[in-house]
């Protein structure tokens, strides 16, 4: 068939269906920006899914419809299926509170008030905060973090935790509440006994704004925000996905993915959360598989203890979304090359995805109803990182820590084992009520598995030394002992003898006492 014909039969076809496939339409559409946002009737679970792979769907989407976001050539790849849809308009506000009382949080900052509060955290609280310029985007804008730590920049025997919001730059709730939460832990250090304990004992970094060439896409304020960045990209779609590789979306991995990923090489975190707008719900993972990771009733449980504190602090209708605010990803829609799942599977870091707000950019008068309601679980989720089995592993001889494998005999899987850390030697490993057997290894020493009982929201302490293999032991006293290096009939190492008392290590890791007879 000629080539002209072939376009006149498909321009007629999208004609009949109502979707604008000509390219000149496409070319206005997308004139002045760099995303759309759509609706569609919701036919079922698996088409929903099949068409995430394509487009961006929203978390406003449920069982009757769905919404979602396109760059040009996504929207291109969509309507090719015959979809029926409605271009909309998203829900960027017309006005914007830039000059309300700050000291009531009701206002969202612009670019350069962001850029000035960050430094004066640090500036002001020298001691206990640092800044870190995590990268500067090619835009000049930059991805900024606050750690705070009452030994900040110290690796010490804690967890590490992130809290991270607005990749998707038009969902700004969390943006704000971030900002708000570094300030009064800034502030209640010393004063407020609870803020006191935690910034002595976790390790807390702070991303308030993951995207901000998409939030202050116009310039320096957030009018004309946008869900992807600069470049057209959903960065919760372009991380290496356990299920579908490392470019899942098609597209090379953004600045700012690179960004993330490379603070996750560079501090090993236990716990993290990923902060959303466009429902009100705490998701949990996989979003790329449908089946349930190791500690699903783990996860089930934080969820629930996060939502459930949010209806106390909140207004009657609050964070119910699905099931009464928890959903775990895959059940509600499949996502691949979210970060959650990164985070998860490649850097073993327990990491959840929270919603705060059906609508992604409330009017600013109501950022203090949200902290109000958010504030107590926001808290209550960081100490989730005291709690569960920790503790620190030493090689046996030395005493010096040790990086090793943290494993659940019969239980972990997809990649749900842990490390202890460089240089410190602790671990964390967050388990649900209940009995566990737990294998420690590293190559070039014996395994060595414990028993252990574990409580919800409490923590059990396992401090652990590895055996290496064919080095001589230390006698727990100080005295001298001679040292040898000879094997018995029982093929056993001698590894030293004090006042006759031989000191052998077994072929698997264990010691045993033996008396020679004079």
């Amino acid at each position: 068939m000629h080539l002209k014909s072939i376009q006149f039969f498909i321009l007629i076809f999208s004609l009949l269906l109502s979707i604008p496939l000509h390219s000149q339409d496409l070319d206005d559409l997308f004139e002045d920006k760099k995303e759309v946002y759509f609706k569609f009737k919701f036919e079922s679970v698996a088409k929903t899914n099949s068409l995430s792979n394509i487009i961006s769907i929203d978390h406003k989407s449920n069982k009757k419809e769905i919404y979602a976001y396109a760059n040009k050539s996504e929207f291109e790849q969509f309507l090719k299926l015959g979809i029926k849809h409605e271009v909309i308009a998203d829900n960027v506000p017309v006005s914007v509170n830039y000059s309300s009382n700050k000291n009531n949080w009701d206002y969202y900052p612009t670019y350069t008030e962001y850029i000035q509060m960050m430094q004066m955290f640090a500036d002001s609280f020298p001691n206990i905060c640092k800044l870190h310029n995590l990268g500067t985007l090619s835009s000049g804008k930059e991805i900024l973090c606050v750690q705070i730590s009452n030994n900040v920049g110290v690796r010490e025997d804690e967890p590490s935790f992130l809290y991270t919001s607005s990749m998707h730059g038009n969902e700004l709730t969390g943006y704000v509440l971030m900002l708000r939460l570094i300030d009064e832990m800034l502030n209640g250090y010393g004063n407020n006994m609870e803020f006191t304990d935690l910034i002595n004992s976790v390790d807390i970094w702070i991303n308030p704004l993951a995207n901000p060439n998409g939030a202050y896409a116009s310039g320096n304020t957030i009018s004309g925000a946008t869900r992807y960045n600069a470049n057209g990209v959903d960065l919760n779609r372009n991380f290496p996905d356990p299920q579908d590789g490392s470019n899942p979306d098609g597209n090379p991995w953004q600045e700012e993915t690179i960004i993330f990923m490379d603070i996750a090489d560079s501090i090993p975190f236990d716990l993290s959360c990923n902060i959303h707008t466009g429902a009100e719900v705490f998701n949990y993972p996989w979003d790329t598989w449908s089946r349930l990771t190791a500690d699903d009733n783990w996860w089930t449980h934080i969820a629930s203890h996060y939502a459930d504190t949010a209806h106390v602090n909140s207004s009657p209708g609050y964070f119910n979304d699905l099931n009464n605010g928890i959903t775990n990803g895959w059940d509600w829609y499949e996502v691949n090359g979210g970060r959650q799942d990164f985070m998860n599977y490649f850097k073993l870091c327990r990491e959840s995805t929270l919603e705060l707000s059906s609508n992604k950019i409330p009017n600013p008068t109501t950022l203090p109803y949200y902290w109000n309601a958010n504030k107590r679980s926001l808290i209550n989720y960081i100490k989730q990182s005291l709690y569960g089995l920790r503790g620190i592993v030493t090689d046996s001889l030395t005493g010096m820590p040790i990086t090793a494998r943290v494993e659940i005999s019969g239980h972990d899987t997809d990649s749900s084992h842990v490390y202890s850390k460089e240089g410190v030697g602790n671990y964390h490993r967050y388990l649900y009520d209940g009995n566990y057997q737990v294998t420690f290894s590293k190559n070039g020493y014996y395994d060595k598995t414990i028993d252990v009982s574990i409580l919800n929201d409490q923590v059990h302490v396992e401090n652990v030394a590895l055996v290496p293999y064919g080095t001589v032991g230390i006698h727990p006293r100080n005295e001298d002992k001679k040292i040898i290096n000879t094997f018995d009939v029982l093929g056993r190492k001698s590894m030293y003898n004090w006042n006759n008392i031989y000191i052998h290590q077994m072929s698997d890791g264990t010691i045993q006492k033996t008396f020679k007879v004079k």
